[in-house]
Formats: structure tokens, C-alpha cells, sequence
């Protein structure tokens, strides 16, 4: 017990030592240096939080200083928050630093830009006062938008789920209303949950909006329900997360994915930009032979963490598309189907992680267990896998794959005039007929392991240059205008853009 006791009071003894400032400082002399003169926390949406951003304060001197006061000008009505050296709050009163050392301070806002008559969001923080005052500014750009949250239990406050094919999900959302159809650029529209779209209704979105969702969110096209993505040259529609902060521009896996379920129809992506999801589009829809479930035109997939397109057994038409990079493949067109891509541009370069599967997956089967446990494998019909004049490349060796399972009755494709990256160093794919590309007359003009030269893949931009070799070689096609309106009715290049000279 003696021993309990003396270890308590020692316990003891450390506590209060460890209280005590045994330091002695004079007061802030007005010389203090920051990390930054302005603070910018790049663009919020109203009532959305920021992110965190920081602030360094250097006591250059050879003195510990005690700054008598640091605040926020506008005081406790500011809608910035401060946390000084590990403190919350708008107001600090003698802060130390010690000689040649320095402190943080972090920022955050959450603006409600109703009460703010000017979206530009400013305020400054206070070091001191009177003539030794300094100052650092502080500066936010608010944006209004429409917002669609899922419903809510009154009582429960459980968030809503989704009920589909009449059977309840956990898929956090809800319907669109009929007022909710229209999706203009007039304010950015900010999705919490999954939107989805009723059955017999039209989801139309105008030329230059954009599309915002949370994480764990995305858009949902229903059985009979239509999506229409009207986006022009000038004025494209983009999909992405609602973080808007700078640090956040090519994060992937922000957000979900558009769904387009099984039976929707008639669906239109025009010049759009879609990136930082999990899959940029998954596409169940069983389409027919002739009707495109999908029509996708000068579009634009980047960044996401499984998917850029993750297709089953469905048909899509796409022409001048570009598909970069996701972590499994950018385009999966699986469990047969129809695919008819022209001048589209395959481009993975995914550089967090491994990737397994190449930037274009293409089968005509699916893998499931049965009630036994036993791994089952059904085939579905590929009546048509065509590309033509795409390039096929990315950071693996082999970036184009077509695998067949016997037994599923049809199995047509058709590569041609198209540029493929496909190193087999290890000799894996040695007798596979499909990607035979010598000897399998489905393959013609076909350029392999050509030079792309790409202009930055890093930051996704897939122009090429003088140095490509798919320049002049592809086929003319009814598509004489690549992604960005150049003209190629005469000697087009393949992929969805055509070359052009690099600046230094």
C-alpha cells in the first residue's frame, strides 16, 4: 500500500510539473512570420463544410514570445473556425512561442451563403493589436446549389431506402419528383444518396451543369427510365464529387456510380465529363441488337477507383470517347452483349495500386456459386464487340483482352484500324485464338505496341502529338469531328482526338 501511495503521488508531481510554463517570454514585438499572407480555401458549397487548411507561425527571434491575442476580425459571428496550436475557437488569448519555433493554426468554414450578400467569403485573422497588429486573410468562394437529400424518418430519423423491383435495398435515397427532372446550369445540383429516376420518366440535363454527389452517392436510371445528357462543345455537363477544393481534383472513389439498371432505355450521354467515382458508369440493361441502350458521344470517363464503364450484357454505341484511368479496367464490356466504340481512346494509367486487368475487358459470361457451392459459369451471346480506330494502351503490357468461354452461341468482334498495346513477355496468351492478332481475320490494319504519345497522362489528357503513330491511320468514318470539333473528314487519326504540335 506504501508503495501505491508513493507512486500516486509522483503521478502526481508529474501532472503539475508538467502545467507549469518553465519558460520565461517577453511580449510579441509585431515580427512574426507566416507560412502565407492569404489563406485561400478554395470553393464551398452553402452549409457544406470545408475542408482543412493550415497555417504556420514562425517566431523568428531569439526570445520565447507570448502573442497577447489571436481572433478572428469578425469575431464570433465569423463562419471561419480556428484551432490555434491544438485549441478550438474564434479567440486565443496568450499564446506562446518559443524562440526559432513555431505553432499551427487550422482553419475550416461552413458558409451559409443566404446570409452573405457577395459569394466571395472573406475575413482576416488578428496576431495582436494596436501598432504591433498583423494580420492573414482569409478567403472563400461559397456557391449556392440545388440539393437532393434522401428522406427521413420524423420520429426514427432513419435516412430512407431505396425500393426497387418492389423489393426493399439498402441503398440509401429516393425518386426524383417531377420537378426534379430538369437539371439546369443555372446552379450546381448536390446529390446526398442515390437519385433515381422513375420508371416511365425522363431525366434531362441541360448544357453546361453539373453534378455533384456525396460520398456513398450517385444516380440510379430505373426500368423504363431514361437518362439524357445534353452537354455541348462549349458547355459540358460534369459529374464529380462535392468537394471542390483543388486538393480533391483526382481523388477517385468520391463518390458511386450512374447505374443504369436492367430495362432502362434510350439513354444519351452527350459531351460530358465523368470522374472520381467508384465505377463512372455500371450499365445492366439488357439491350437489344438494335437499339442502343446506351448512347455515349464526346465524352470524357477519368479516375475511378474499380470502372471507367463496367458493362453486362447490354448495347452501347459510343463514338469520340475517352476512357482513362480506374483501377480494374476502363472498360469492362461483359456477359456478352452489344459494343460499338469509334474513335475512342483506352488510355490506364493507374498508378495507386496494382491493376489486374487490362484497359479493355471483353467476355461473354458470368461466375456465380449455386445453393451447393459450386462455381457455376454461364455464357451469354456477344453479338457484336466492334472498335474501330481506337487506341488500346495504359501503363500494364497487355491493355486489350477477349475472353471466350465455348458454349455461349455467338462470339463476334472486330478490331480494326485500331492501336494496341499488348506485350506478352511471358507467353500467357499462346494459342489463344482471340488475341491471335496474326493469324484472326478479326483484326485488320491494326498497329501493335505502337507509340501513342500522349500529350500529359498523368493529368489525364490523352491529345496526341506529332510523334504518335496513329496519325493519319485510321479509316474515314461518319464521325468527322473529333472530341474537341477538329475537323478529320480527311486523313483522320485514330483514337478521339486528332494530333497537334506541343508546346515546350
Amino acid at each position: 500500500m506504501r508503495y501505491f501511495i508513493t507512486f500516486i503521488i509522483c503521478i502526481a508531481l508529474i501532472s503539475i510539473s508538467s502545467c507549469r510554463k518553465d519558460f520565461s517570454t517577453i511580449q510579441s514585438f509585431g515580427s512574426l512570420e507566416f507560412s502565407k499572407d492569404t489563406v485561400f480555401l478554395d470553393t464551398v458549397f452553402t452549409n457544406i463544410g470545408s475542408a482543412t487548411y493550415n497555417l504556420k507561425v514562425y517566431n523568428r527571434g531569439n526570445n520565447a514570445i507570448t502573442i497577447p491575442r489571436i481572433q478572428l476580425e469578425k469575431g464570433t459571428s465569423s463562419s471561419y473556425r480556428l484551432n490555434v496550436d491544438g485549441i478550438p475557437g474564434k479567440e486565443f488569448n496568450d499564446i506562446d512561442i518559443l524562440a526559432k519555433d513555431s505553432i499551427f493554426v487550422f482553419i475550416e468554414t461552413t458558409v451559409n451563403v443566404t446570409n452573405e450578400p457577395n459569394p466571395l467569403y472573406t475575413d482576416r485573422i488578428l496576431f495582436d493589436n494596436g501598432d504591433k497588429l498583423q494580420d492573414v486573410d482569409l478567403v472563400t468562394l461559397v456557391e449556392d446549389a440545388n440539393f437532393i437529400f434522401p428522406g427521413k424518418d420524423a420520429i426514427s430519423m432513419k435516412i430512407d431506402s431505396l425500393t426497387l423491383d418492389g423489393q426493399p435495398t439498402t441503398i440509401k435515397g429516393r425518386f426524383l419528383t417531377d420537378t426534379e427532372l430538369l437539371f439546369t446550369k443555372t446552379k450546381p445540383t448536390v446529390i446526398y444518396g442515390y437519385a433515381a429516376i422513375p420508371t416511365n420518366k425522363t431525366l434531362t440535363i441541360e448544357a453546361g451543369a453539373r453534378v455533384h454527389f456525396h460520398d456513398n452517392s450517385g444516380l440510379i436510371v430505373d426500368n423504363k427510365a431514361t437518362l439524357k445528357v445534353n452537354g455541348t462543345l462549349t458547355e459540358k455537363v460534369i459529374f464529380e464529387g462535392d468537394r471542390l477544393e483543388n486538393s480533391f481534383s483526382q481523388i477517385p472513389g468520391q463518390w458511386g456510380t450512374i447505374w443504369m439498371r436492367a430495362g432502362s432505355k434510350d439513354n444519351e450521354i452527350k459531351h460530358a465529363q465523368i470522374k472520381n467515382g467508384i465505377i463512372g458508369i455500371l450499365i445492366d440493361s439488357i439491350g437489344t441488337t438494335s437499339t442502343p441502350t446506351l448512347k455515349l458521344e464526346n465524352t470524357e470517363i477519368y479516375n475511378h477507383s474499380n470502372f471507367g464503364i463496367l458493362a453486362r450484357e447490354t448495347n452501347i454505341e459510343a463514338n469520340n470517347v475517352v476512357i482513362g484511368s480506374a483501377g480494374q479496367a476502363s472498360l469492362a464490356a461483359t456477359v456478352g452483349g452489344t459494343y460499338n466504340f469509334t474513335h475512342s481512346t483506352f488510355a490506364n494509367y493507374w498508378n495507386s495500386g496494382i491493376r489486374q486487368l487490362p484497359a479493355v475487358l471483353v467476355n461473354n459470361f458470368f461466375v456465380y456459386n449455386n445453393d451447393a457451392g459450386q462455381e457455376i459459369i454461364e455464357t451469354r451471346n456477344l453479338n457484336a464487340a466492334n472498335f474501330t480506330n481506337c487506341i488500346f494502351d495504359g501503363n500494364n503490357n497487355i491493355e486489350l483482352i477477349i475472353d471466350k468461354v465455348d458454349g455461349g452461341g455467338l462470339f463476334n468482334y472486330s478490331v480494326k484500324n485500331s492501336m494496341i498495346k499488348f506485350n506478352d513477355s511471358s507467353n500467357s496468351f499462346d494459342g489463344v485464338a482471340e488475341v491471335d492478332f496474326a493469324n484472326n481475320t478479326n483484326y485488320s490494319s491494326i498497329i501493335l505496341n505502337g507509340i501513342a504519345n500522349f500529350r500529359d497522362t498523368r493529368n489525364s489528357d490523352f491529345i496526341i502529338g506529332t510523334d504518335s503513330d496513329a496519325i493519319n491511320k485510321a479509316i474515314t468514318t461518319p464521325f468527322t469531328l473529333d472530341l474537341l470539333g477538329i475537323d478529320r473528314s480527311t486523313n483522320p487519326d485514330i483514337g478521339a482526338y486528332q494530333h497537334i504540335i506541343f508546346n515546350d
